[in-house]
């Protein structure tokens, strides 16, 4: 029975957006009402030294950007949360991607100012692909933006998502008054920079009541009452069956920054947002109902502690009951692993648990034995399907400014290219390391961590490559042929599989209709 009421209460969800549309201050608002911190830290003030609390890279405090996942977990209403905030910059969309295969449901951030996005519809279209159930919500209400309505039809339109408003604006701007709470009948008026995680409600029974002329004015109180009608007339109430196959996204207004509209979303979020879901396996699906415990690598973060070295595999626990010093079956290298520390995390601070159920995150220290996607079970032998890995884009030599550091050099590659962001190549017959990337920020986190964490000095050389294909081919002897010919553009990945580095389309399509008997792929998926 209590194996039963723990999963229940718990709730996994990610939050995505574009970049500066404010989703690491909602987190940290979230953070605020579920009594895991006591202030909010201010995000990109280079004046203010409270940095998010999310944000806990070094390079993520210059930059004001999120470049890693953060994961934390909170209480709420007696309710167990583990939210992953993500990256929003475009070079680290494979860490959201992955993310998302870890969470059960999603909650989007949009910029009122500036609408939908480019990296909106991206993360937006992978919602899609899964039906993830996802809650908008449009932030930077008390800024001049777009108006309300077509806001409304711009997202339904561009993202391809059927939109409920369950919160409605009065104004925007300076004229911001508030938000009408369409579900609870209330009036909750606003009021910039509140720290404390007090609202003015007003109860309203009824929108004919005199109190919504004493409070907006009339003119406002008019305009509310003419869009509520129009609004309860399209939509009528929240069809939560349909939220919950993806089919329809809640939508609420507010202002993270000033801590407002967010309350109402998160005691929304706790009611309707789906309790841990079943999984896909090559073996069928797991459920978390399921007695035996599974879980999967999602993540995996090098220094987090830069003062341990400490490198933690993420894992998000699908069936059964995690223990801590418990023997489990790693699958893909076929033993059996214990550990003795596993971790719970608000961003940088961690604490050990003794158990984790599903739809928990939980960190664990790694010596080298994970990889993303990596499964644990007791006893099974069976994969985690969906998680996604990309083809790099982007090529670019290593080469080390100091040889006396070589060691460190090695070391740190090894590490941050564990963590997914990045892939690592020999090349074929030498010693010239070679880093591909799917975005050009990735390269400068890469150098800066390397620098910092490793105390390795590195520069980059761009290379002339298009895409990267793992070869296979059952005549060994025409691989080795073609590996002997081609040998300037062939590398070896970190498990010794043998890749293509193609200069352009044409010459890996000429390749592929030369080569019949070698098979191109366009991911490592395939060695699993």
């Amino acid at each position: 029975m209590k194996y039963k009421s723990e999963i229940e209460k718990r709730r996994t969800f990610a939050i995505i957006s574009h970049p500066d549309a404010g989703k690491t201050t909602l987190t940290e608002k979230f953070l605020l009402f579920g009594g895991a911190i006591q202030t909010a830290g201010a995000v990109k003030s280079n004046k203010i030294r409270k940095h998010a609390t999310s944000d806990f890279m070094e390079i993520e405090r210059q930059r004001g950007i999120s470049v890693a996942t953060s994961v934390m977990s909170f209480e709420y209403k007696n309710m167990l949360i583990n939210l992953l905030d993500t990256p929003g910059h475009k070079d680290f969309a494979e860490d959201t991607y992955r993310t998302l295969t870890a969470v059960d449901s999603v909650i989007l951030v949009i910029d009122s100012v500036n609408g939908v996005e480019e990296q909106t519809r991206k993360l937006t279209s992978v919602c899609r692909m899964r039906d993830t159930p996802v809650i908008v919500f449009i932030n930077k209400m008390d800024r001049d933006g777009k108006n309300r309505f077509e806001l409304l039809e711009e997202i339904e339109k561009e993202l391809n998502l059927k939109l409920h408003p369950m919160t409605w604006p009065i104004n925007s701007g300076k004229d911001f008054k508030g938000v009408y709470n369409l579900h609870d009948k209330n009036l909750i008026l606003f009021t910039a920079n509140t720290h404390a995680p007090d609202e003015d409600v007003v109860k309203i029974g009824d929108l004919a009541s005199p109190v919504l002329d004493e409070k907006l004015g009339e003119k406002d109180a008019t305009l509310l009452k003419e869009d509520v009608e129009l609004v309860d007339g399209v939509y009528g109430p929240l069809n939560t069956e349909e939220y919950l196959q993806g089919k329809i996204a809640p939508v609420f207004f507010g202002s993270a920054i000033n801590n407002f509209g967010v309350r109402e979303m998160l005691d929304s979020f706790i009611q309707i947002a789906p309790v841990p879901q079943c999984r896909p396996t090559t073996e069928g699906e797991v459920c978390p109902g399921d007695e035996k415990l599974s879980g999967f690598v999602f993540k995996i973060h090098a220094n987090l502690d830069p003062r341990h070295r400490d490198r933690i595999a993420f894992i998000r626990v699908c069936s059964g009951r995690f223990e801590r010093n418990k023997y489990f079956h790693h699958v893909r290298l076929n033993k059996e692993v214990r550990f003795s520390n596993p971790y719970t995390f608000l961003a940088r601070e961690k604490d050990v648990i003794e158990e984790a159920y599903p739809g928990d995150v939980v960190g664990l220290f790694d010596t080298g034995n994970f990889k993303i996607g990596d499964t644990l079970t007791e006893g099974k032998n069976f994969y985690f399907t969906g998680i996604p890995s990309f083809s790099p884009e982007i090529f670019k030599e290593v080469v080390n400014k100091d040889p006396m550091k070589t060691k460190q050099l090695e070391k740190g590659l090894l590490q941050l290219t564990d963590e997914g962001v990045a892939q690592l190549f020999t090349q074929f017959g030498g010693n010239k390391k070679i880093i591909g990337c799917v975005g050009e920020l990735q390269f400068e986190v890469i150098q800066y961590r390397l620098l910092h964490e490793y105390s390795a000095s590195v520069q980059f050389n761009n290379l002339p490559f298009f895409k990267a294909c793992w070869l296979t081919s059952s005549n060994h002897k025409k691989l080795a042929e073609f590996a002997r010919f081609k040998q300037n553009n062939i590398a070896e990945d970190k498990d010794g599989q043998m890749v293509y580095l193609a200069q352009s389309e044409w010459f890996l399509n000429t390749e592929i209709s030369n080569n019949p008997d070698i098979i191109f792929h366009y991911t490592s998926e395939i060695h699993k």
